[in-house]
Parts: C-alpha cells; sequence; structure tokens
C-alpha cells in the first residue's frame, strides 16, 4: 500500500510529527514550574491568600502539561533505534551520555519532589514544600540544559574524534561537547521562548476571565503578573534572538541565507526581504518587498558589509529556502506581536485601565497560543535550516536513517497519528476545561483520590502536618467528634 512513498521522507514526517507534539508540553511546562514557585514564594513572603489559589489553580494544570511532555518525550527516543538506528551507532557515544544525563540529573530531581509538590502542601511544613516546587522548577530548566546541549552539538558539532569504525567519539574534554559553539545562545532563546510562552498562556486565561467578570480579583492578578512579563521579557528576547541570529551565521551561514532568501550574494550591502514567495528553481525571491541594505546592518551592523548568498553554496547542500524562510518570519513576527501587547499593556498599566480595556483583554486572549506557534516555527527554523545534515556538515540525513521499507515506517506514523491525536487531545481538552473555570477563593489543587496515590505495600505514610487532617486524628477523637 505505502511501497510508492520514500522510507526517509516518512521518517522524517514521523519524528517531526511526534517531536511537534511533544514540544509545546515542555515549552509550557518549564515556564509554568517557574510560575508556580513565584507564586508560592509570594504567598510565603506575603501571606495573602490570592496567591496560594492561583498556585492551586495551575498546580492542576501543570500536572497534565507535566505528564503528558514525559509521555511524549519517551516516544521519540525509541525512535532513534528504530527510524535512525545508523545516527544512534554513528553519533551513540556522544549522544547517549548527554541524554543519560539528564535523565540521571533531571528526571531523577523532578521524580523526587513532584509527588511532594502535587500533593504534599498539607503533609509537609510550607518551607519544604516551596523547596520541592524550586527543585521542579530547576529539573525542568536542567532537562532543558542537556536537551539543547545535544541539539547544538548537532548543529555545531566540536570537541570528537572519529573512531576506527567510524563513530563520532568524545574527544579530550566533554565540556567542549556540552558548551559547543551554538548552544549558549540556543538554551537562552529557547528557555526564555518557554516562559513567555507560559505568560501568553496565563495572560490569556486571565483576560478571558476579566472579560467576562472585570471585577475578579484572581484574574487581575494572573493578567497582571503576565503582561508584566510580556512588557519586560520580550524585548530581551528579540535581542537574544537577534544574538543567536549572529551565532548562526557564524556557524551555519547557509541556515541565515535560507532564512533571510538570499539567494544571490551582495557585495554591497544585502536587502531586508519582509516579504517574498521563494523561487528555488530560478534562485529568486518572486515579489520580494525589500528594505535596502537593512539585512547588511542587522547580521554586520554596516550598511555596506558583503554577505554571501546560496550562490555560494553547492545546490546538494542547501536547505529548503521555502520552509525556513517562512517558518523564520512567523516566530519574528510573533515576537514583535508579543513586544506590541506588552507595551500596549504598559500604557494602560499607567493609565489605570489595565483591567477596563476589553480589546486589551481581546487581544491577549487571541495572543495566547502565540508562544507555541512561536516555538514550534524557531523549531523548524532552526532543524530545517540544518539540513541536508542531521549533523551539521558531518552525517547527512539521508545517510542517518535505518534500512527500513516505506511500509514499516508508515505503519508507525498512522498509529502515531490516531493515538497522538485520541490522547493528547483529551488532555488538551481537560487543560482547556480547567482554564474555563474562573479561579476563585479557596481553590484546592490537586486532589487525591479516595484512599491518595499508590504507595509501595508494606509502606505507611507519616503523619499529616494539617491539624484538620481526619487521616491523622486518634479513631477516639474522631468518634466523639462525630458523638457531639
Amino acid at each position: 500500500m505505502f511501497e510508492q512513498f520514500d522510507a526517509l521522507l516518512l521518517a522524517r514526517i514521523q519524528f517531526a510529527f511526534t517531536v511537534s507534539f511533544h514540544f509545546i508540553f515542555p515549552a509550557f511546562s518549564i515556564g509554568l514550574a517557574s510560575y508556580l514557585a513565584v507564586l508560592e514564594g509570594l504567598w510565603l513572603k506575603t501571606g495573602k491568600t490570592i496567591y496560594l489559589d492561583l498556585f492551586k489553580y495551575w498546580l492542576k494544570i501543570f500536572a497534565i502539561a507535566f505528564a503528558m511532555g514525559v509521555v511524549s518525550g519517551i516516544v521519540m527516543s525509541y525512535q532513534f533505534g528504530t527510524n535512525w538506528s545508523v545516527f544512534s551507532d554513528i553519533a551513540g557515544p556522544v549522544i547517549g551520555p548527554l541524554m543519560a544525563y539528564e535523565v540521571l540529573t533531571a528526571f531523577f530531581l523532578e521524580a523526587g519532589f513532584l509527588g511532594v509538590m502535587l500533593f504534599g502542601m498539607n503533609k509537609v511544613g510550607k518551607k519544604l514544600h516551596f523547596a520541592a516546587t524550586l527543585m521542579v522548577a530547576l529539573g525542568t530548566f536542567i532537562s532543558a540544559f542537556w536537551i539543547l546541549s545535544v541539539n547544538s552539538w548537532m548543529q555545531t558539532p566540536v570537541g570528537y574524534e572519529i573512531g576506527a569504525s567510524g563513530q563520532y567519539l568524545p574527544g579530550e574534554s566533554w565540556w567542549d561537547i556540552v558548551f559547543n559553539p551554538s548552544f549558549p545562545y540556543r538554551l537562552v532563546h529557547t528557555v526564555i521562548a518557554a516562559y513567555l510562552t507560559t505568560a501568553f498562556v496565563v495572560g490569556g486565561v486571565g483576560a478571558w476571565h476579566l472579560l467576562k467578570d472585570r471585577t475578579n480579583a484572581h484574574a487581575r492578578k494572573m493578567f497582571s503578573m503576565a503582561m508584566w512579563m510580556a512588557t519586560i521579557v520580550a524585548p530581551i528576547q528579540i535581542f537574544a534572538g537577534d544574538m543567536h541570529g549572529l551565532n548562526t551565521l557564524e556557524h551555519q551561514p547557509q541556515k541565515v541565507m535560507a532564512m533571510e532568501g538570499h539567494f544571490e550574494s551582495h557585495p554591497d550591502g544585502a536587502p531586508l526581504i519582509l516579504f517574498g514567495i521563494p523561487n528555488s528553481e530560478e534562485k529568486r525571491v518572486d515579489y520580494a518587498i525589500e528594505v535596502p541594505k537593512a539585512s547588511s546592518l542587522i547580521l554586520k551592523h554596516d550598511l555596506n558589509a558583503p554577505l554571501a548568498g546560496l550562490d555560494t553554496i553547492p545546490d546538494d547542500e542547501e536547505p529548503p529556502v521555502g520552509i525556513v524562510f517562512w517558518s523564520f518570519r512567523i516566530m519574528v513576527g510573533i515576537g514583535f506581536a508579543m513586544l506590541g501587547l506588552g507595551l500596549w499593556s504598559l500604557v494602560a498599566r499607567f493609565r489605570k485601565k489595565l483591567y477596563d480595556r476589553p480589546m486589551l483583554h481581546r487581544a491577549a486572549l487571541v495572543m495566547a497560543p502565540s508562544g507555541f506557534v512561536a516555538v514550534i516555527a524557531g523549531w523548524i527554523t532552526t532543524e530545517v535550516g540544518r539540513q541536508p545534515y542531521v549533523i551539521y556538515n558531518l552525517l547527512r540525513t539521508a545517510d542517518a536513517a535505518s534500512p527500513l521499507d516505506a511500509p514499516a515506517v508508515a505503519a508507525s506514523l498512522l498509529a502515531f497519528v490516531v493515538v497522538y491525536f485520541a490522547v493528547f487531545g483529551a488532555g488538551v481538552w481537560y487543560i482547556l476545561h480547567l482554564m474555563h473555570k474562573p479561579p476563585h477563593t479557596g481553590e484546592v489543587g490537586v486532589k487525591r483520590g479516595d484512599k491518595g496515590p499508590i504507595r509501595t505495600a508494606g509502606i505507611t505514610p507519616g503523619p499529616s502536618q494539617n491539624p484538620g487532617d481526619p487521616d491523622t486524628l486518634p479513631r477516639d477523637h474522631e468518634e466523639a467528634t462525630n458523638g457531639r
């Protein structure tokens, strides 16, 4: 049935599909974990219950998003062995330990403290629970650290040696591999993107409830915090993205050429092509709207600086220009839209109209999913712009795939599509269901089952520090109370 399809293309589509689903959950949970830590810290510092209510409100959403992120991430690891076994064999000595470090540090840290964070607020002291929340937030960052180190090494590979069997082996120092040339820039840019993604989701939920009841104190607080984040962090992200772009120009120039749509070299200053239709066959951008020499100004800080084009790159090493060109513009456009909304909210705040501007609230509601679109567009720019290599300038994607027939890859791809849309569709629906409910005083947070979380047989849970927990009251005291 699928014999006429290309197995390599199907394998690439499968990995793109699964990683796109996966990426949206860490992009949300990384920022949300830190937001929960901020809320709990403010509650402990100020004693205001509004922060505790918001903490419990978002904790339920975090639990679901975190679980879906873990499950969807496991699937990708198996694909390295099934669809990309040649890549795993050749790059395994470098990639494998880095991914193992994520498990040994981030996963273990999160697993050790997540249960306390979700279910332990009435079981441990306030400071210990806050420490658990901080550890979970730290764990999400450490996870991003190792995964982005792996991805960055594939973009800018250094510190390796080639073994007798053709494998890439660690060189003299692991630090050269971990802190490869593009890693610091990619880490900062991606983590800030996760924070902005969370901020706009929080702001969108707050705006939704303000449109229904602008007197809701909890909606006001979350909307205000989110708009502060947009106002302050969006310009920082634009600057971080610019620095990342300069680093990419140095180490992966053909990716930047595709992003800019520069099919030809420009010895006297390159134009900034705002919009157009890349025509790879004719090696030009049709209907281009340009700003003369602006690209040289941005990339070289000199209007007349020369910029090389794709005419200096062999045709079989050019990335797919159309995809990279447009995904880059989607990401940048959303970034400036975020900045615009942040500045709009700042003006409304100074005029003391932050909660009385329905148009602002509607705009924030529309922008709620924008962070997810931006991170996916950025990921497409990064990964497609690296083509035709899976390890830049070392291993081509076509040479990294497993020797599988198209029907085998197609069958697993169809299975993933069906299962992902069913399982994760239900999870996303439930998250939206929780967001639809307004936050209120006395939020209960994550609920346990009738018997509490599952625990190992023979292990007796410790006593609660909540004096009102009936599980900790002596039987005679409970009977006496019920008999009053």
